[in-house]
């Protein structure tokens, strides 16, 4: 089969022959659909982040497809099956999990990262970890349901806890951001989406975002933010994972507000403790989605509540991957996905 394979220090993903793999007892192989692009892929390649397992490896973490064969044992699946692949498997068993924790999971396996992903042909994971597709549901725009919309989901949902009325201001609109506006909104907030890109702002308003703030051309945003709010949002969440940026977002939440992280950031962050001592602020991350929550995000997106397609911007061969990480990188993508 044709995979995209990641080596040491690469700026590229090689897409070479490697062999189908077999799945073991319990697992499921998967048919690949589409796995989209991730900018966590991109602190692999550009950033020096060590993958857990040592390369080469195949990276990809947002697939979806149907089920090509299974193992001894598996009973859940069956071949021909339209299904999700989640971008983190759980053991079900550590405290976390047994504690309504799993996406923290003390024994979490990442694709792409723990385990060979999926820019490839097929992929094989624990059966039991397969979540099936609604019917007419397309398993193309459906992959970035395992990584971006649900770790939205997650953030919006849990961590935020985002109520009816509340103000809640989004630093970045791509995948997981916009997909976060389309959460908060269908709680029943006010949305301020905050970006340099003027189209992805156009996009985040018609997609739920009651206004915007375009921070290429304001040097303030979170100057803007309290003026339009008169003092601050309820809660903000930084979707990009940029030290410069995680301090403004802190800066637009108000007395009591909540700062949520979504993007991950390797470098140090400034933030004056101080102010979130006496402002009894909150400032809380946010990884991944419970497993559990995967079929409730999924009827969303069936039944057009959550919208899919104007989120999947590119759709590319798996021999262009390379090509589909430059316009990531310039930011000339939404969410992009690779077609196997």
């Amino acid at each position: 089969m044709k995979a995209a394979v990641y080596y040491a220090g690469a700026k590229g993903l090689e897409v070479k022959d490697v062999p189908i793999p077999e799945p073991a007892a319990g697992e499921a192989r998967v048919k690949v659909a589409a796995c989209g692009l991730c900018h966590t892929d991109l602190h692999y390649l550009d950033h020096g982040v060590p993958t857990f397992k040592k390369p080469p490896i195949i990276l990809g973490h947002e697939p979806a497809g149907h089920v090509d064969a299974v193992g001894a044992g598996v009973t859940n699946v069956k071949p021909g099956q339209a299904v999700l692949v989640p971008a983190v498997l759980t053991c079900g068993e550590c405290t976390l999990c047994r504690t309504g924790r799993s996406n923290i999971c003390e024994r979490m396996q990442m694709l792409g990262n723990h385990i060979d992903g999926a820019f490839a042909e097929f992929v094989c994971v624990r059966a039991r970890d397969l979540v099936p597709l609604p019917a007419g549901l397309d398993p193309v725009e459906a992959s970035i349901v395992a990584d971006a919309v649900t770790t939205a989901f997650h953030a919006v949902v849990h961590r935020a806890q985002v109520r009816p009325g509340e103000t809640v201001a989004i630093f970045g609109c791509g995948g997981v951001g916009l997909s976060a506006v389309q959460f908060a909104a269908l709680a029943g907030a006010h949305v301020i989406a905050v970006d340099l890109d003027p189209a992805k702002l156009a996009l985040a308003r018609q997609l739920g975002a009651a206004d915007t703030v375009d921070a290429k051309a304001d040097p303030e945003p979170a100057k803007t933010i309290k003026k339009k709010t008169g003092g601050g949002v309820d809660k903000a969440m930084e979707c990009i994972g940029s030290p410069k940026v995680i301090p403004v977002a802190h800066n637009s939440i108000r007395a009591g507000g909540r700062l949520v992280i979504v993007g991950f950031a390797d470098k140090p962050v400034e933030m004056l403790a101080g102010k979130i001592m006496f402002l009894e602020q909150e400032v809380i991350g946010s990884l991944g989605c419970r497993p559990v929550d995967f079929p409730r995000v999924l009827e969303l997106c069936a039944s057009g509540k959550y919208k899919l397609g104007p989120l999947v911007s590119s759709r590319r061969p798996l021999a262009q991957i390379n090509e589909s990480f430059d316009e990531l990188r310039a930011g000339k993508s939404v969410r992009a996905v690779v077609i196997p």
